[in-house]
């Protein structure tokens, strides 16, 4: 292991501490309320024009864009003026906005005046004015009509108002300041939590390391039970002061996750007389205390104030350090502000953010747009990122129900309602010629999306003009129609143009559905310091890095196993095929091999199916051959407390099958070592459904890589396989029987892609297991 990776020199405390104009004013002058009644928002392009619109409109003496720098006591605050005319010693601030003017909120204009304010002394101290007027410049994006409010200042008052907004950004500032110079010293000097790495581990930490300072992104496979998020996030902790990382992300496809890397962080925390400041996102509606009322002071009592006090519970909760979801409760109830929006506002003080993928890479991820927008250095973690490929799908995927565009319609006032009008007629020309129940298209009717585009129009003009308005069913079909038109903005041959018809509106819907996320992510890998993607099954990484768009320069590593082939037998039953046309016939092979080895060996097993019918049906048939074998069966929209009743079943030295569907929630995120689970059973390849949309991405992919059914098929099915089987050997001291249930696994171009450690023996025909038991495996 690099050396320095023990013992990373501290970096020395700047003597001043940057911070923009924009960020200075964020944080001491905003006052009063949280109020997130909907008011639609000009898109960033929509603000660009605007800006330069009113700049075009300016006399000759009139300059764009004046980058502004200044020291304040131990702050050197830096921003870009709108506006600035030297003739008549005028600053301006220009904001876009759609609706009615006086719907601006009060302590929006605050923060205007603030903005506008500190780059009026900026410039009186840059150009020697004694005084100066300042203006805000709203510009109504629907008419072109400018509002502008003005003042009139001296130099002395705009210099009070900054240094008064200093002030109190610089005590924070310094406090902070000394919070990472101790920080730095203190992981500097941090040692590995543990006597030795376990096999694997320091392989993997040495990699992560390599890559934060080499400024590259990585692929990491590596083994179950090595300790793979301790190995991730140690290196990070310790390339942070001598390569300048401000924040890391640890980022998780499922809420279980979140708990697996908090344990590792208070493990490294250990001990130490200063440690990170760690926070845990969690989702709004699993925090909200109210959920029952409105995101705003005049109905929820923790959105009432909360800029007032922001301060204090800001203050507190830097101080607490460890911001678990419950921590963080604790501190915003004591000051009566929101959780939720208590977490936004300490991801700019925390050291490591735990939270999930779409933080990230949604397409308005919130931890993303704040890092751009702050430039944050970032490294970033993302757990068992073989999940990333279909989260990632989902965010860049947009849907539009007929029952959801019904529902708004009804609830639309008159001036929304004939364009939605015209919207319903347009949706049934475009789908009149449409005899399939589901068909696609490599392209979406410019008059359909102009007709989208009207009803968005009106209906964000409606929620400008009555914000208290924006709820329900219209609220949710704008939202819906937004999305759906902002990816048809970027539509290409990574998605997909989805038509589905029915008798009923309920039936009726329109899709713009990736198929290829690698496009929208690529920016997400670029623009990070370095990102990690880990999993143990990330293999072929070629697919991976492919479909998720990461840099050719990406690095790999696949980590040895620490498991050996004497623990785990695996055997591929070559008479058994589970192919769609054949698993009517399949069901006596499978279960007779089931049962030959329960009988062979009782204990807790796992069969899994490719589907719930064909499950249904195993377990039926099973269960009528083998009436005494314990079985329990995972079933359709399993609730959170059915999927734990059903984990719990496996118990330390207990008997039964589990039935389950390959690739569903008891595929991966269980562990179940020692003697709760001793083999598995596997009858299916994982493959896709064959079908248009599968054939469609199957072109796709062929278009772009080169390997049409491998990325569509193959690598995702066995992904599946290869994570279930994974339940089995979760510890160097387990052993295990693992039956692969379909004659294809025994080709040579399957066996390749399984594990290398894996020793696969051919079974023959049905039912003829090998003599070992489970405990016993032989290589």
């Amino acid at each position: 292991m690099p050396s320095d990776l023990h013992s990373a020199p501290s970096a020395a405390v700047s003597a001043a501490h940057v911070v923009s104009v924009k960020a200075l004013c964020a944080f001491g002058a905003k006052a009063g309320d949280l109020d997130l009644r909907f008011v639609p928002a000009p898109s960033a392009l929509e603000g660009m024009a605007g800006h330069a619109l009113v700049q075009a409109r300016r006399g000759g003496d009139y300059q764009s864009e004046v980058p502004l720098a200044t020291t304040c006591g131990t702050l050197r605050v830096r921003g870009r003026a709108d506006g600035y005319d030297p003739a008549q010693a005028r600053v301006e601030e220009i904001k876009t906005f759609r609706g009615d003017f006086d719907a601006i909120r009060a302590n929006h204009r605050a923060l205007h005046w603030a903005q506008v304010r500190c780059y009026g002394w900026m410039l009186c101290e840059q150009e020697g004015h004694e005084s100066l007027t300042v203006a805000l410049v709203y510009l109504d994006l629907a008419s072109g009509d400018e509002t502008v409010l003005e003042e009139q200042h001296t130099r002395d008052t705009l210099r009070t108002h900054f240094e008064t907004l200093c002030a109190c950004y610089s005590d924070w500032a310094q406090r902070e300041a000394a919070h990472r110079g101790a920080l730095d010293g203190a992981l500097a000097r941090l040692e590995f939590p543990h006597a030795d790495f376990r096999t694997g581990q320091r392989e993997l930490a040495e990699a992560v390391y390599r890559a934060a300072v080499g400024g590259r992104c990585l692929l990491a496979q590596a083994p179950t039970g090595i300790g793979k998020t301790l190995a991730t996030l140690f290196p990070l902790l310790k390339a942070r002061a001598a390569h300048k990382l401000d924040k890391v992300f640890f980022l998780t496809a499922k809420t279980s996750g979140r708990p697996v890397a908090l344990d590792a962080l208070r493990v490294l925390g250990q001990g130490g007389a200063h440690r990170p400041r760690v926070l845990e996102l969690a989702a709004r509606e699993k925090v909200c205390e109210y959920p029952d009322r409105a995101c705003h002071g005049e109905a929820c009592p923790l959105a009432r104030g909360f800029y007032d006090r922001l301060p204090a519970a800001r203050a507190e909760a830097a101080q607490v350090s460890w911001l678990d979801r419950e921590a963080l409760r604790r501190v915003a109830l004591a000051h009566e502000v929101c959780p939720y929006f208590l977490a936004q506002e300490m991801t700019h003080w925390s050291d490591v953010v735990v939270g999930d993928y779409n933080y990230y890479f949604d397409s308005s991820a919130f931890l993303f747009a704040s890092m751009k927008d702050a430039n944050w250095r970032v490294a970033a973690l993302v757990d068992e990122a073989h999940n990333l490929l279909e989260r990632a799908r989902g965010m860049y995927t947009a849907k539009l129900e007929g029952a959801a565009l019904e529902e708004a319609h009804r609830a639309a006032p008159a001036a929304v309602r004939g364009p939605l009008a015209r919207l319903f007629r347009e949706w049934d020309t475009l789908q009149q010629a449409q005899t399939a129940g589901y068909d696609t298209a490599d392209e979406i009717p410019e008059r359909f999306l102009r007709t989208l585009q009207a009803a968005n129009t009106a209906m964000a003009e409606h929620f400008a003009a009555t914000p208290d308005a924006a709820q329900g069913p219209l609220q949710r079909f704008f939202f819906d129609a937004l999305h759906f038109a902002r990816l048809a903005e970027v539509f290409d041959d990574h998605s997909v143009f989805e038509r589905t018809l029915g008798a009923t509106q309920e039936q009726r819907g329109l899709a713009i559905r990736n198929l290829v996320p690698g496009p929208f992510l690529e920016g997400r890998f670029a623009d990070a310091v370095s990102v990690t993607c880990f999993s143990g099954t990330l293999a072929p990484f070629a697919f991976y890095r492919d479909a998720l768009g990461l840099p050719e320069d990406t690095a790999l590593l696949d980590v040895e196993s620490p498991f050996r082939g004497q623990q785990l037998r695996v055997e591929v039953a070559t008479g058994v095929s589970t192919r769609f046309r054949d698993r009517a016939g399949s069901l006596r092979h499978v279960t007779d091999i089931i049962g030959a080895q329960f009988e062979r060996l009782p204990g807790n097993y796992l069969a899994f199916f490719s589907s719930f019918d064909y499950l249904d049906k195993a377990c039926a048939a099973f269960s009528l051959r083998h009436p005494g074998v314990p079985v329990w069966t995972q079933t359709r929209g399993m609730r959170e407390t059915d999927r734990h009743d059903f984990v719990a079943r496996f118990e330390e030295g207990g008997q039964g099958i589990g039935f389950a569907v390959l690739g569903g929630a008891f595929g991966e995120g269980i562990d179940l070592p020692g003697s709760r689970l001793i083999g598995a059973f596997v009858a299916s390849l994982g493959l896709p459904q064959y079908n248009e949309l599968n054939e469609i991405t199957r072109e796709r992919m062929q278009s772009r890589f080169g390997k049409g059914y491998e990325y569509t098929y193959l690598y995702p099915g066995l992904q599946k396989v290869v994570q279930a089987a994974g339940r089995v050997i979760r510890t160097e001291a387990d052993t295990g029987v693992l039956h692969l249930l379909d004659d294809r696994f025994a080709r040579a171009e399957i066996r390749e892609l399984l594990p290398r450690w894996w020793h696969v023996q051919l079974a023959g025909e049905a039912g003829q297991a090998g003599e070992n038991d489970a405990r016993h495996p032989t290589p």
